[in-house]
């Protein structure tokens, strides 16, 4: 659990995330013109709130349907109030790019918390952008996307106690309800990944981490593609993904045998010179495994969720422009986007067992007896 904290703070996510104002219309006030690329980076950007829909947007009694995160601050003591207070109350100061939002001494820029001067401001530079003088009190709020992964956790916890006593209460019997579909996923991590990765013995003491980071991936990912759910981007966010990572290197670094560490540190049957070249290959090595795994899962499914966007967007912004371009545009937009849907499915599922794959044979490399 305190990896799922860890990765819901903005000190691990490093949200990039705009703020309401500016992000949920994605269009220019004055110009009306849809922004393809700010719409985009609402919905992949992490944030201190979970936002749903726009009611009534431009007018007077614009209102926004979501879900306010608690923030979390330690700023000499803790600081603790509603995330809706730095959405609703706007901060404008000239010649600051990224308009704010201010609740008593704090500041929201960009989804980034500062701490006002001692007039009440934020320190800026000569062309208007944030001054890297203002204080930044350690944020430990809980985010959207580390909501996300905590309710995955959650759920798989849900799901395999579930299975867990159909398991007890069907023993000996075919298996029945949630069970039965379970069970072939499990049994795929443990005969496909884990156990040809590093054998049956070995296998038992890493499964139950291997089958709770397949399953809580799978479903993240999954979660990420339920329209209308405030748009999360679990998995294709940094801090999520490496937090999983580093989990993935403690324990390949705390299990890692003798052979496995004069492997690296000292190889056996290599020249002394040549040693002195590999050695630090070696150990460079060790900490950019971790650093693949993180990029790879990160880059796949904000990429995923980048070209659906895309397509999206393409269809309202062809559609702003021309009916009959937008007519035209929007049925391959449309269609191509239910195929990219689709592929993402398949993806969701595929990321979760590439990083298992790569986490096993990590353990593997970490345990295996030297040879002789």
């Amino acid at each position: 659990m305190c990896a799922f904290y860890l990765s819901s703070t903005p000190l691990f996510a490093g949200a990039d995330h705009r703020h309401e104002e500016k992000h949920s219309t994605h269009t220019s006030k004055n110009t009306n013109t849809f922004n393809i690329g700010e719409m985009i980076m609402h919905h992949i950007s992490d944030a201190h709130q979970i936002h749903f829909l726009t009611l009534n947007e431009h007018k007077e009694n614009e209102k926004h349907l979501a879900i306010n995160l608690p923030i979390l601050l330690w700023d000499n003591g803790f600081q603790f109030f509603s995330s809706k207070h730095l959405y609703h109350h706007p901060y404008h100061q000239h010649h600051l790019d990224a308009h704010g939002f201010k609740h008593e001494d704090y500041i929201m820029a960009d989804e980034k918390i500062f701490k006002a001067n001692e007039h009440g401001e934020l320190n800026l530079n000569e062309d208007g952008s944030i001054a890297s003088s203002n204080i930044v009190p350690m944020d430990l709020s809980m985010t959207k996307s580390g909501l996300g992964f905590v309710l995955s956790g959650l759920l798989v916890l849900l799901i395999f106690s579930s299975v867990a006593k159909r398991e007890k209460e069907n023993k000996g019997k075919a298996p029945s309800g949630i069970q039965s579909f379970m069970e072939p996923l499990i049994l795929l991590v443990r005969d496909q990944i884990v156990i040809p990765s590093m054998g049956e013995k070995r296998a038992k003491r890493f499964l139950p981490f291997l089958l709770s980071v397949f399953f809580i991936i799978w479903l993240a990912n999954l979660l990420g593609l339920v329209p209308f759910i405030g748009g999360f981007n679990i998995m294709g966010t940094m801090g999520v993904t490496i937090v999983l990572a580093t989990l993935v290197f403690i324990i390949t670094t705390i299990k890692g045998n003798k052979h496995y560490w004069m492997h690296i540190l000292w190889p056996s049957g290599v020249p002394t010179f040549v040693k002195f070249i590999l050695v630090p290959i070696e150990i460079l090595g060790i900490f950019i495994k971790p650093v693949v795994l993180m990029i790879r899962l990160t880059a796949n499914i904000t990429a995923g969720h980048i070209i659906i966007l895309a397509f999206t967007g393409l269809v309202i912004m062809m559609g702003q422009n021309s009916q009959i371009a937008g007519f035209g545009t929007g049925i391959g937009a449309t269609l191509f986007m239910i195929f990219m849907f689709a592929i993402e499915l398949l993806v969701a599922f595929l990321q979760a067992y590439v990083f298992t794959l790569l986490a096993s044979l990590y353990f593997a490399d970490a345990t295996q007896e030297g040879h002789h």
